[in-house]
């Protein structure tokens, strides 16, 4: 088995294949039982049947382009995913979370932070935010910052 950083013949370095891993991980985590009967086989949705424009969560900071991806899956579901686009100047703001996070950078360059501590991101980079961190992300630079968010969906009440 090879590292996942390992970079033989992936353009990315296998960066890509670690974030699905993580994302994988996360469903399989919050799947605290098997789906219901009446769960479709599969969902496939194109992202461009749910986009729109509208400003950032937490804070409203700036304008962003959101496609609701997972919004268009029909339930029962255990998880979120998005893809979110940062207009120049626009951020996350600073939110505590109920669940473990991810932030996987497409394009353009950003800065997050978890409980203080703050890290520069950039296109290949992922942040992993743990349960309980209050957390936010910021566009840096020229170009809009592309990023995919995914974190699982709080059990259902019984």
């Amino acid at each position: 088995m090879e590292p996942a950083n390992h970079a033989a013949g992936k353009a990315d370095g296998g960066r890509f294949d670690d974030v699905i891993a993580a994302i994988l991980l996360m469903a399989t985590a919050s799947a605290h039982a098997p789906a219901p009967a009446s769960a479709p086989a599969m969902a496939v949705i194109d992202e461009k049947d749910t986009v729109r424009e509208e400003a950032p969560p937490h804070g409203a900071i700036g304008m962003s382009t959101a496609y609701r991806i997972s919004d268009a899956a029909p339930a029962p579901r255990a998880m979120e995913f998005r893809r979110r686009v940062l207009h120049k100047g626009a951020a996350i703001g600073e939110h505590p979370i109920a669940h473990d996070e991810v932030y996987y950078v497409l394009s353009g360059e950003g800065e997050v932070v978890s409980d203080g501590k703050r890290a520069a991101l950039r296109p290949g980079m992922t942040a992993y935010l743990y349960n309980g961190a209050v957390v936010g992300i910021w566009q840096k630079g020229e170009e809009p910052l592309s990023l995919i968010i995914s974190y699982p969906n709080p059990p259902a009440a019984k």
